[in-house]
């Protein structure tokens, strides 16, 4: 089994898109492992808030595979691929990591490069897989969590009920 952290996110009636992808989820892999609910500003345009979490999914599933699950997900939840690349989403599902994955398989570049860059992925990955070692870096989620300039994103734990 591989554990591949996911990140998840909505701005388009979050709280329905979201728990229905964590069913989605939870019906095709069995047992998630989640981190907090996040409430953010849109980043790259000016739009509604995202709500944002990782969740941690076992699979024996190859990348590619996976890859593609994930998008029919994203598909089947409205997700639309015609706007701008920062736009709005009904949920926007991306593979941050794959096991111990480091560089580009399938097109993926892993770890996927936005987890130290953006508060919204790194605070939830520091929750879910804080010890774990990011290659690049070679600092633990915890780690570059902690040194993260808290200033650079508008960030804050929401009430989320799901399951």
């Amino acid at each position: 089994m591989t554990i591949v952290a996911l990140s998840l996110g909505s701005n388009t009636n979050p709280a329905q898109y979201l728990a229905s992808a964590l069913d989605a989820l939870q019906g095709k892999f069995g047992t998630l492992r989640i981190s907090s609910v996040l409430e953010s500003e849109a980043v790259g345009f000016s739009g509604d808030n995202f709500l944002n979490l990782v969740v941690l999914i076992d699979t024996t599933e190859k990348l590619e595979d996976l890859a593609l699950f994930l998008k029919r997900l994203e598909d089947q939840h409205g997700r639309s691929r015609q706007g701008p690349r920062f736009s709005g989403r009904t949920l926007d599902i991306d593979i941050l990591t794959y096991g111990d994955l480091h560089g580009m398989f399938a097109g993926i570049t892993l770890p996927r490069e936005e987890i130290v860059e953006n508060a919204y992925v790194l605070w939830p990955m520091s929750q879910v897989l804080g010890e774990a070692v990011h290659a690049p870096t070679g600092k633990t989620y915890a780690q570059l969590w902690a040194e993260y300039d808290k200033d650079r994103q508008k960030l804050w734990p929401v009430p989320f009920a799901w399951g």
